[in-house]
């Protein structure tokens, strides 16, 4: 019986446990950490062996095969003492992939995959594909492929899953954008970052696809000096294409499979340019699984988007307050705003991922009255925004910038969250700094 060690007892390793242990496995979960005890509940219930807040060494370097989880660097002395060994490390979507013959669409990207693969499984579903969600999202893959037997997949991959790819491929990849984040993964060079999103393209054939934005300096430098056997599918909003999806008078016209799709952004229930372009690689994608035009139509117009991405919470006394949590890089809080068509009150703040704040400078200046900092550590905003907003408020929590926001908004103004930052100072994670934040603006 084969050994399988998995490293990380979260979302990812459980459900990588429960595939091995349903696969015929010998399954050992090891965590540094507390595992949780939904997590715990599960591992006991499945007769599954598993430690926490140790690795025991001898227990791990006997595995045939390890899977480790997402948030765990190549760079750690246990992984370097595996490979070592020669022992496979791989991740959970490569583990889960070996044992589905469903029809996979992989989406990455730094900014837009939760939104890009929310509005392609709502489209597929309502086209009525047997389809399944995972990768960042929900439950994970390698979960799924053992619970459920769906004919497709969408899957958000992060650039840390798509690390641990050796064999795993994507029918339809989808590459939404590429700018810097999480360079602390990579030795702080981008063009490690940009070869670890292009993971996604690395095992397709001359029968699959890869969608890409074709306006992305950095997804064209690298397509113009490397190879990919996938047939490019370009969208941009920048300029014309004979094939692939563009803009013209404030309508989206996709050219692919030699059929013509016409649709005006004014019905999009989603905004702005970066959800223009997401739009436009969810359609292709779902025209390449021939999906109906009138089914992907109706889906664009009532899809609502993900749970902290520009989401409305709530009007109080004519003040919009939006939750953009999930920005947590530079480039989300640059999409967020150039929505913003109202004087904004900006919350940002949180741990720093070597940010360079100065794309920013133009549209604070023009939108943002105030910044309420949301972080430890807020020299570097201060710093580069102190000359263009009269009002930076320093904040030790939600609670407490929301009340500073309640202050200084005034009628027909916004308050935005939108961190730009990663939130492990006082959250435990962005869906708890937007959760907090929801709260706290609803008790006011």
């Amino acid at each position: 019986m084969e050994y399988l060690v998995i490293l990380g007892g979260r979302e990812s390793g459980v459900g990588a446990a429960l595939l091995g242990k349903r696969k015929g496995f010998n399954v050992f979960v090891s965590d540094k950490g507390e595992i949780s005890k939904k997590y715990k509940e599960v591992l006991l219930h499945n007769e599954i062996s598993f430690e926490e807040y140790i690795h025991t060494e001898s227990k791990i370097l006997n595995a045939n095969v390890v899977v480790k989880s997402p948030g765990i660097p190549d760079t750690v002395p246990l992984i370097l003492k595996l490979k070592e060994n020669s022992i496979p490390v791989i991740s959970e979507i490569e583990f889960a992939a070996q044992f589905t013959d469903a029809t996979i669409i992989g989406i990455t990207g730094s900014n837009g995959k939760t939104t890009t693969t929310l509005l392609l499984h709502h489209i597929l579903k309502n086209a009525n594909f047997n389809v399944g969600i995972a990768g960042n999202i929900g439950d994970s893959f390698a979960k799924q492929v053992a619970q459920q037997s769906y004919d497709s997949f969408v899957l958000e991959l992060s650039s840390f899953q798509l690390d641990g790819v050796k064999s795993f491929n994507s029918h339809i990849a989808i590459l939404i954008n590429i700018t810097p984040d999480h360079l602390d993964r990579y030795e702080y060079d981008f063009d490690k970052y940009v070869e670890a999103k292009f993971k996604i393209t690395k095992n397709q054939k001359e029968t699959d696809y890869l969608i890409y934005d074709a306006d992305d300096r950095a997804i064209i430098n690298w397509l113009n000096k490397n190879k990919t056997k996938a047939k490019l599918v370009p969208f941009s909003i920048e300029k014309e294409l004979e094939h692939g999806a563009y803009l013209k008078n404030n309508n989206i016209i996709i050219n692919i499979n030699k059929e013509k799709f016409t649709m005006p952004i004014s019905t999009l229930s989603l905004k702005g340019k970066h959800n223009t372009k997401n739009a436009m690689a969810a359609t292709m994608a779902a025209q390449l699984l021939k999906a109906r035009k009138q089914v992907v139509k109706e889906s664009l117009e009532n899809f609502e988007g993900a749970e902290h991405r520009l989401e409305n919470v709530v009007k109080i006394k004519d003040v919009e307050y939006i939750n953009d949590s999930k920005a947590t890089n530079v480039n989300a809080t640059y999409y967020a705003l150039e929505c913003m068509d109202k004087t904004t009150v900006w919350i940002v703040g949180g741990v720093d991922k070597g940010n360079d704040y100065n794309d920013l400078l133009p549209l604070v200046r023009e939108k943002v009255k105030a910044i309420v900092c949301l972080g430890v550590d807020n020299s570097k905003i201060k710093e580069t925004f102190g000359n263009v907003v009269d009002i930076i408020v320093e904040t030790a929590g939600a609670e407490e910038a929301v009340k500073v926001c309640h202050k200084l908004a005034e009628r027909g103004e916004t308050v935005l969250l939108s961190p730009a930052c990663a939130s492990f100072d006082l959250f435990e994670n962005y869906e708890d700094r937007g959760r907090q934040f929801k709260k706290a603006v609803r008790n006011l």
